[in-house]
């Protein structure tokens, strides 16, 4: 999934590596240069549930591999209040599907790799039932690159899985009630001793819709999000001949949630959408850390929960088809920040930092209000906007250690609040689509790690990160082929003061001026269907004073499958086909870990 969205102009993730080798807590998502943070400052949920990790604000994109989706939307641009609170950068929706019929894949790939999907699906009495799995594994690649490694360098293995069950059903003549409910494990190796991560998570949630037809139309959601997180961290000599343990880190998470959205009918339509919605978070830390060999002589546990309360109002007003169209959004949210905490002590003995952070709490309000003109093929558009978010409890109360970096939590950090503003022009005559969007974006408070001394750095708020650009994206229909271009500029720059003033004028770590993609596949579902897709990042900073640089990088995937029955088809594909390396990490020594690098899959695909 994560690799699918960075086809999309002017989607980032914290890092160029995916889901089978990225450390779990740096797969943050943003939209529009608002990076240089692993937690996400763009809204991802499915089927309208938050999907951040209630403690770090990171993604969980292997969960989604068994999911059976039936689309993304993207809403770049904050302030989409009927989302949710935390749609700072925007907004990427994912919505699922019920399997009608059964589904199943099995490919194999470089490195002992193995992926297995099913679903099956269908009517059950007067509703649908639909259950959906994965899983995935392989030997992985050698993270640090060639001429760097040392003898402590291996291959990284991952394992991954999930299943999902979704149930629809009729509750009267004008209601529906679903339910869900779905699993998933993740574990990951870092390439070193003492670096595997394990995830676990489930997630439930159950909504009941009423829709009278010409009358009020209402829906009321609730949902739960169990998280249990736990990796190593280790210390690796200079010559990478040596490593040692450095950290065991467990982090248990959860995230609870309800949501009651009314639409008034209004002269015949629902043009408005109004509700209120409540989202909490509760989650800790437990490190065990400074060891001697292989035993730990410290533990440090850090946490604390919050709470969000909105109301929000949507109004749409005019032709969505041709003509003029107006949406205005708005939202006022109440937060609580409880009692955070972080203690540390020697193992079997005293008591070193004992820290309770008051409470806290406040308002803050978000909007959106965007006007489309459409005539014929010509559409003109505009939209400025507001959002916000929240700390995350990881930023709060966590600190944490890279190598020889630390960086200091601080229980201090105020809410990030966007405003921005855009304009673009869209033409579709059927065979060829373009869109062209300029967009403006003033980001204050932007949570940062900032350096406050050698080998030390500190979470903090930096006065501003301004970011403007444009985003392209083009496709052209040729007969049974679509060709596809996404490209996307951004300049974004820090603007600091007091301890943060070197970073001022300063690009954001993590955010690249210039990325894009460039695809052809076919479209008629044939016997012989194919894709190909380039992908380029720039280059861009990967620390705050833009000392260590990760170079651009180019890489080509393809595929082809072949159906050989009306159930059956045999698939071939390729990721990374150039053998590009891509630089995902570097560190202070200069150490390059590399993102994914040539892979190739055979499989096969029935369907019936």
């Amino acid at each position: 999934m994560e690799n699918r969205l960075r086809d999309e102009a002017g989607i980032v993730q914290f890092r160029r590596s995916d889901g089978r080798s990225a450390h779990p807590t740096s797969q943050g998502v943003t939209l529009r240069g608002l990076g240089g943070n692993a937690s996400s400052r763009a809204l991802v949920t499915l089927d309208g549930v938050p999907q951040a990790d209630p403690f770090g604000g990171w993604v969980a994109w292997p969960a989604y591999d068994a999911v059976n989706l039936g689309g993304v939307i993207v809403t770049r641009g904050g302030g989409s209040g009927a989302d949710g609170p935390g749609a700072l950068a925007g907004t990427i929706g994912l919505y699922s599907t019920m399997t009608d019929g059964v589904e199943a894949s099995a490919a194999y790939g470089s490195r002992e790799s193995l992926d297995f999907a099913a679903s099956a699906g269908g009517a059950i009495g007067s509703g649908q039932v639909a259950v959906d799995g994965r899983y995935s594994r392989g030997d992985g690649f050698v993270p640090i690159a060639r001429g760097q490694r040392g003898s402590v360098d291996r291959a990284a293995p991952y394992e991954q899985g999930g299943l999902g069950l979704r149930l629809r059903f009729d509750a009267g003549d004008n209601s529906r009630i679903e339910a869900s409910v779905r699993g998933f494990f993740d574990r990951r190796d870092r390439g070193v001793d003492f670096t595997r991560s394990r995830v676990d998570g489930v997630d439930a949630s159950l909504r009941v819709l009423h829709d009278p037809g010409g009358a009020a139309q209402w829906q009321a959601l609730a949902y739960v999000q169990l998280r249990d997180f736990e990796s190593g961290f280790a210390s690796v000599a200079a010559t990478r001949n040596s490593v040692a343990p450095a950290l065991a880190q467990r982090v248990p998470a959860t995230g609870l949630g309800a949501r009651f959205e009314l639409r008034p009918a209004i002269d015949g339509a629902h043009p408005l959408r109004i509700g209120v919605d409540w989202r909490r978070t509760v989650g800790r830390t437990e490190e065990d850390y400074f060891f001697s060999g292989l035993r730990p002589n410290r533990h440090r546990s850090a946490g604390g929960d919050s709470d969000t309360v909105g109301a929000f109002a949507e109004w749409v007003t005019g032709d969505r088809s041709d003509g003029l169209l107006l949406t205005v959004a708005g939202r006022v949210d109440r937060w609580w920040l409880g009692t955070g905490y972080r203690s540390e002590r020697n193992i079997g003995g005293t008591t070193i930092t004992d820290l309770d952070f008051p409470a806290r709490d406040g308002w803050e309000a978000s909007g959106r209000a965007g006007l489309r003109w459409t005539s014929n093929k010509l559409s003109l558009r505009a939209a400025v906007y507001r959002g916000w978010r929240l700390p995350t409890l990881n930023e709060l109360y966590r600190p944490f250690r890279v190598g020889s970096e630390t960086t200091l939590a601080n229980a201090a950090l105020k809410p990030e609040r966007l405003w921005g503003g855009e304009a673009g022009l869209d033409w579709n005559d059927g065979t060829t689509i373009l869109s062209v969007t300029a967009f403006a974006n003033h980001l204050s408070n932007a949570i940062a790690n900032v350096t406050i001394g050698a080998n030390l750095n500190e979470r903090q708020n930096l006065d501003a990160i301004d970011a403007k650009g444009v985003e392209f994206l083009a496709e052209r229909r040729l007969g049974a082929l679509s060709l596809r271009a996404t490209w996307a500029f951004t300049d974004a720059r820090v603007r600091a003061s007091g301890a943060a003033l070197p970073l001022d004028g300063r690009r954001p770590a993590q955010i690249a001026k210039h990325g894009g993609s460039l695809s052809l596949r076919s479209r008629n579902g044939g016997d012989v269907d194919g894709f190909a897709t380039l992908r380029y990042i720039g280059k861009q900073n990967e620390d705050d004073l833009g000392l260590q640089i990760l170079d651009d990088a180019l890489t080509l995937d393809a595929g082809l499958s072949w159906r050989v029955s009306g159930a059956l088809r045999f698939e071939a594909r390729g990721e990374n086909l150039f053998d590009e390396l891509v630089p995902a990490t570097i560190s202070s020594a200069g150490v390059i870990e590399r993102a994914t690098p040539r892979t190739l899959w055979v499989g096969a695909r029935v369907a019936f």
